[in-house]
């Protein structure tokens, strides 16, 4: 074979990888909570996968820590730090009033089915409000049921009364001040450490992380009522201008895979995280008193309850959307 042949192949292969690389978009996606959290573990390679085969492989998804607080996640993503991620919309208070629908306590008792009632309503109603102005929303769900992680047992609402409890924000706040609860702001991770240190004397969590943020070395009870106390609302944005410069056929394509399909994947990877909190409760001897709903213990707390429906129709009047008909769509939703 000549040189110039071998030149010429040189070449056209040379152009054939550099084509390749060229067609290939790397979506940095920032992640936190503990490595072996299933949000970690499951839910985030199950994104990944969900990218990848959507666009042929035209977009790879590369999976780092986030180095900063959860709270800055969505500004991270809006001033194109990081493509894409996911975060709490409690930890940015005033901005997300409407998703709140979700958090209303006693309105949840499974986390996949919430989400995806979630997914529908915001599609629905909330849309034209425009709370995740300067994002690309692409999916949403919550967790678990929130239940009481504590070092002391509760037999009545009177034992909450002056205790120190960590709480994430929300709609949960107002139902603490209710409760008479003295309030610890804190991430979700950060209980372990308030508790450790005798901050606080419990937290509002879901079941799962009794394992997952080892509560189990630090907490003796965990009290489950028949309905969620709370959930906390998740988001998974992506910066407008990533999806803008994609290729118009791939960015359709990952908005077709995710949505109401992410939503569901991970409210079910959450309320998974339910049995194996439970199960590991169970096998380190942690007291477990799940609330029977015809005890008084639960019928006290449904009438402290109640109204929060109406707080929240409230809260969101000026947002310009029928609060009602979304609360009921939310609702009807679950069913």
């Amino acid at each position: 074979m000549t040189n110039l042949k071998l030149k010429a192949i040189g070449l056209a292969v040379g152009a054939a990888i550099s084509m390749n690389a060229m067609a290939e978009t790397t979506m940095r996606v920032a992640t936190w909570l503990p490595p072996t959290h299933p949000q970690n573990s499951v839910a985030m390679p199950e994104f990944k996968k969900m990218v990848e085969e959507a666009t042929e492989g035209r977009v790879k998804v590369v999976i780092e820590n986030f180095q900063g607080h959860p709270k800055t996640i969505y500004s991270s993503v809006e001033d194109g730090i990081i493509d894409a991620s996911w975060g709490v919309n409690a930890y940015t208070p005033g901005r997300f009033a409407l998703t709140g629908v979700a958090e209303i306590p006693g309105e949840m008792s499974d986390a996949e089915d919430a989400s995806v009632a979630l997914w529908k309503v915001q599609q629905e109603y909330f849309a034209d409000a425009n709370e995740y102005e300067g994002l690309e929303l692409l999916g949403m769900w919550v967790h678990a049921p929130g239940i009481i992680h504590s070092k002391f047992r509760i037999n009545s609402l009177d034992d909450l009364k002056g205790k120190k409890i960590r709480l994430g924000g929300g709609m949960v706040n107002e139902l603490a001040a209710r409760l008479e609860v003295t309030p610890v702001g804190g991430s979700a991770p950060s209980s372990y450490e308030k508790l450790q240190q005798g901050v606080v004397d419990g937290t509002f969590l879901p079941a799962g992380e009794h394992k997952f943020f080892k509560l189990d070395e630090v907490t003796d009870h965990l009290t489950v009522f028949p309905t969620a106390l709370y959930t906390i609302v998740f988001s998974f944005v992506a910066n407008q201008e990533f999806m803008e410069d994609l290729d118009p056929k791939d960015a359709e394509a990952i908005r077709a895979a995710l949505g109401e399909n992410l939503s569901r994947m991970q409210g079910k990877t959450w309320q998974d995280m339910d049995a194996i909190g439970m199960a590991h409760a169970k096998e380190v001897g942690t007291n477990i008193h799940m609330v029977d709903s015809y005890e008084k213990l639960a019928a006290d707390m449904r009438n402290t309850m109640k109204g929060l429906d109406a707080m929240w129709m409230e809260s969101v009047a000026d947002r310009g959307v029928d609060a009602k008909a979304a609360l009921e769509a939310f609702r009807k939703y679950q069913k």
